[in-house]
């Protein structure tokens, strides 16, 4: 006899939505909700649906090879979706960083890198810097400033995590070479104070600080990592989860400094939309992980890989690299037009499609209420866009790579009216 099935179970409490939109289908730059409204999707998922809802080449892929072969778990068996992604992504990431590990999600990369760097180096200690976020589980967590939120109430953290300040101009009120001395200086100085560079493994940076904020890191910020890494024989990673596959108007998120990376991790706008993610690394780095630890269920999944690859061609055939720097640069120019009508908008930055407006108040302090009412406000006018940075105080644009000038124009008109209601 069957058990009669309770009725009451519902989402954590502690999921909350930024909108309240049921999205029932999605097409391109748009949303629609189940009455049919259309909304503009300028979060794409977070920065995931990087060739646009359901892109007619991405569905058939993954349709395809859902009626053929789901899940070939690839510790047991190879399938060719992964064996071609791997091949293609070779064409892509820096030279020489040609070895890949697969996995599901952005935390689970950020937590191979890692272990990859202790063993590779056998070396504990990694340094982060300031407003960084590189996930939710324990180790990632460790490793994300972002926000208290990520981090309170599960401590005692992993130990070996060293706080280094970035380079975020705007917040200490200088200028950006001004920032990047101030920042490099800082690390010197934990070198010498707080972690040996005999005890370093690894140091993570963001290209661009995600929940942070949106700052970009100067180009010579990264090269200035570089050097330090090079010098005291500390890897350096990227974390593209956010800013790779074309975000920022490059397909990595570090061309823009031209600094190559010791280790790389991918995910998000991967397979557009399907679960997703890897770590990329020099084949004589890679080796050194010991025997078993890698592995999981589920990463490398065909379906996934199908999608990756799909993907991989739409961004090349329909140039949307190329795309996202001229529409990035079109949005930056349109947000920076709002914040000179609305002082209330203290900067606005940016590289590429990932542009985030800073809300204050006259004398500096964060304008959380501000930002929110703005963010709520483009949301009731069918412009979906998110909030960001410890105070929840930026407002972020992450639009599909294949958005229009006529969308982008759309999204700062609609913007322009939430600013002005925001502020009162």
């Amino acid at each position: 006899m069957v058990e009669a099935a309770r009725s009451d179970a519902r989402l954590s409490p502690v999921l909350t939505q930024a909108t309240s939109v049921v999205a029932a289908r999605g097409e391109g730059v748009h949303v629609y909700d189940e009455a049919g409204r259309r909304y503009l999707d300028f979060t794409a998922g977070i920065g995931v649906t990087s060739t646009g809802h359901c892109h007619p080449r991405v569905v058939e892929a993954a349709r395809r090879q859902v009626a053929t072969l789901v899940h070939g778990q690839y510790t047991t068996v190879l399938h060719r979706p992964l064996l071609r992604l791997t091949e293609r992504l070779g064409e892509v990431l820096p030279e020489g960083v040609d070895r890949l590990f697969y996995v599901n999600s952005g935390s689970e990369a950020v937590e191979a890198a890692l272990r990859l760097a202790r063993h590779a180096t056998g070396r504990q200690n990694a340094v982060v810097f300031q407003g960084s976020f590189h996930g939710r589980t324990m180790a990632a967590a460790s490793l994300t400033t972002s926000g208290t939120k990520i981090r309170a109430g599960i401590g005692p953290l992993m130990p070996g995590v060293v706080v280094a300040p970035f380079p975020y101009a705007y917040r200490y009120g200088w200028t950006e070479p001004e920032a990047v001395r101030f920042a490099l200086r800082e690390l010197d100085y934990l070198f010498a104070t707080v972690t040996s560079p005999r005890d370093t493994a690894a140091i993570f940076v963001e290209p661009v600080l995600g929940e942070g904020g949106y700052v970009p890191a100067p180009a010579e910020f990264l090269t200035g990592l570089r050097e330090r890494a090079d010098r005291y024989g500390v890897l350096l990673v990227v974390d593209e989860v956010q800013t790779g596959f074309g975000r920022t108007g490059r397909f990595w998120g570090h061309r823009h400094s031209g600094v190559r990376p010791d280790i790389v991790i991918t995910a998000k706008g991967l397979a557009s939309g399907f679960p997703l993610s890897a770590i990329a690394a020099p084949a004589e780095l890679m080796d050194r992980a010991w025997p078993g630890s890698q592995g999981g269920t589920y990463g490398g999944n065909a379906v996934s890989c199908a999608a990756a690859l799909a993907t991989l061609d739409v961004i090349e055939e329909e140039n949307l690299v190329d795309n996202a720097a001229q529409m990035g640069e079109r949005l930056l120019k349109g947000l920076r037009r709002v914040a000179d009508a609305h002082p209330v908008v203290g900067d606005v930055r940016g590289l590429g499609l990932m542009v985030g407006s800073e809300f204050t108040g006259p004398d500096g302090v964060p304008d959380t209420g501000t930002a929110t009412r703005a963010q709520a406000a483009a949301a009731d006018a069918g412009l979906l866009l998110l909030t960001c940075g410890p105070y929840g105080n930026v407002v972020r644009m992450i639009p599909p790579l294949i958005v229009t000038a006529e969308q982008v124009d759309a999204a700062v008109e609609i913007w322009t009216d939430a600013v002005a209601r925001a502020a009162g």
